[in-house]
């Protein structure tokens, strides 16, 4: 079979004006970027405010391995799927940050023959919404390091600084840094994140509006006064031109699928250390443009799906109908003691040969995942993404698992190898789940305690005893209480690779304690997020980097894109 980039670059695509048509939009209601790619603007908002709601999927995962278990291979090939079936469906995914892209995972526009193209646009820059991200969290840093050279006027205490750098590559020798060295400004120790970890990154995937987005950079908190007082990028007078930059990067990218349908991409939060959702602008935009809106939430449904019931659904004020859980049978065994997953080594033999103790030990990684998504009242159809090692009695015993756990079916999804005609079976059962009333809530209400909201998750979602919380931890509490912080979401910072805050801890762990050894404030995101263990916000690369293969040829085609 080809290789992703050569199935991407053989495709024919359509303009990108026809592919607008098909959501009801026209050409005034985009600005071109090229023949194939456009952005939106928000004036279609509230033109279309008066048409009914489109049926909204979430598709998330069970616990993946380091490789990913193909999520987004099945948002995109379920779109595709519920096009053929005549459903008009508009697909919202987040735009990959370059540090994955040229590091572990490689691209991120899905694979096989559910892509999203041009794969290379999509990929690489794309309109540039990161850098305008990242140019509008430096340009903060370089007004607070300015203030506090220019004799210091807001009292800043220098050692509470929380902002740092962003930069959108894996450069983990960024991570601990010292500036303001040769008397140039003042010396202190700071560090940089990648950019996507940028809560200016979690403010755009999160805004109403131009407006909404001037208001929430404004309520951004760098740090604190020597009187304890939060310092803001108001009082550092800087949100005003945070603003200016992101003028364009509010608007929602508009590209296709290799089947010519509409694909919005927008926003790229990380979901460990973020929220891991596209933007509520490009759903409020495609939920009245089609019968469905599939989107998709990073990483397990512990994570970027709980976030996405209990923060973006919160903000946007959209319900889901119902949410697809991904699972591999590799990552199955895996969870069940099978054998080490490693990115870019060859999977073990345990992994690729029948071995039904592991698989199912490993089903209680899938049961607690259905289970998360049944918390908050939502329909389940677990997605089986085939590999061709899979036999037919693994599939058959995984199925069997799912649905006495309450998932509504549990299907085989071939969207890798055979694009939307791969995904009939999930699409069909998916508008079956669908058809059923939303008994969608959260799980937590805003008016509880930081610490209550903070061990309902541990508890409910992970599985854990009971919650222990750092000294520190305690400080940022009492003081996030005292500034009136109470009452945000809570937005937990963990490993992606367990359901634990231990991502040794693998399938489903019991008896386990969540340590939470600081909690930090996302005001102008509107959020709060609990650090559970070591959270590198900065990743590195590793010994054989995925840029170490793309390349150009002669008339400037990209080569080993993947």
């Amino acid at each position: 079979m080809k290789s992703d980039i050569e199935i991407a670059q053989a495709a024919t695509l359509e303009p990108i004006v026809q592919i607008a048509k098909k959501m009801g939009l026209t050409e005034d209601d985009l600005e071109l970027y090229g023949k194939y790619k456009a952005k939106i603007s928000l004036d279609v908002i509230p033109r279309l405010k008066d048409k009914p709601d489109a049926k909204y999927v979430v598709v998330t995962a069970i616990t993946p391995t380091p490789l990913g278990e193909g999520k987004t291979v099945t948002t995109i090939g379920l779109g595709q799927a519920l096009n053929r079936l005549g459903k008009k469906t508009i697909t919202a995914i987040r735009q990959p940050s370059l540090g994955p892209v040229f590091g572990i995972k490689g691209g991120a526009a899905g694979g096989g023959y559910s892509q999203v193209v041009p794969m290379e646009d999509f990929n690489l820059h794309l309109t540039g919404d990161v850098h305008a991200v990242s140019l509008s969290h430096n340009l903060l840093a370089a007004f607070l390091d300015a203030s506090l050279d220019h004799d210091n006027p807001l009292n800043i205490d220098q050692f509470s600084i929380t902002w740092p750098r962003v930069l959108d590559v894996s450069d983990a020798s960024l991570r601990k840094i010292v500036i303001g060295l040769g008397g140039d400004g003042i010396p202190r120790e700071t560090g940089f994140d990648i950019a996507v970890a940028s809560e200016v990154m979690a403010i755009l995937a999160l805004t109403s509006g131009l407006q909404d987005i001037r208001k929430r950079l404004g309520k951004i908190v760098v740090g604190y006064t020597k009187d304890h007082k939060p310092v803001t990028a108001e009082d550092l007078k800087a949100a005003g031109s945070m603003a200016v930059l992101m003028r364009d990067a509010i608007k929602p990218n508009l590209l296709q699928n290799l089947e010519g349908d509409p694909v919005l991409v927008h926003a790229g939060p990380f979901a460990n250390i973020a929220h891991g959702n596209s933007s509520i602008l490009a759903d409020q935009i495609a939920i009245k443009s089609g019968d469905f809106v599939v989107t998709e939430a990073g990483f397990g449904a512990d994570i970027g799906a709980e976030k996405f019931c209990n923060i973006k659904c919160r903000y946007s004020g959209l319900k889901p109908n119902a949410a697809v859980v991904v699972a591999t049978v590799r990552a199955l065994k895996m969870h069940g003691g099978a054998g080490r997953v490693i990115a870019g080594k060859e999977l073990p033999k345990e992994l690729v040969e029948e071995n039904f103790p592991a698989l199912e030990k490993g089903l209680e990684n899938l049961e607690k995942q259905i289970e998360n998504m049944k918390l908050h009242g939502l329909e389940v159809v677990v997605a089986i993404n085939q590999f061709n090692t899979d036999t037919e009695k693994e599939i058959q015993f995984i199925h069997d698992r799912a649905v006495k756990a309450g998932a509504a079916d549990a299907v085989l999804s071939q969207v890798w190898a055979k694009g939307g005609a791969g995904g009939k079976t999930l699409a069909e059962a998916i508008i079956k789940a669908t058809d059923k009333p939303s008994n969608f809530h959260f799980l937590y209400p805003l008016e509880a305690s930081i610490k209550e909201k903070i061990e309902t998750i541990a508890t409910k979602v992970y599985g854990a005893d009971g919650v222990d919380y750092s000294p520190l931890a305690e400080k940022r509490i009492k003081l996030y209480t005292k500034l009136g912080y109470a009452n945000l979401p809570i937005c937990m910072a963990k490993t992606h690779l367990s359901l634990s805050h231990d991502p040794n801890l693998k399938g489903r762990p019991r008896g386990f304690r969540v340590p939470i050894r600081d909690v930090r404030a996302s005001v102008g995101a509107g959020f709060l997020y609990p650090l559970l263990g070591e959270m590198r916000t900065m990743p590195g690369l590793p010994s054989v980097p995925a840029g170490t293969k793309y390349d150009i040829d002669e008339n400037g085609k990209v080569l080993g894109l993947f």
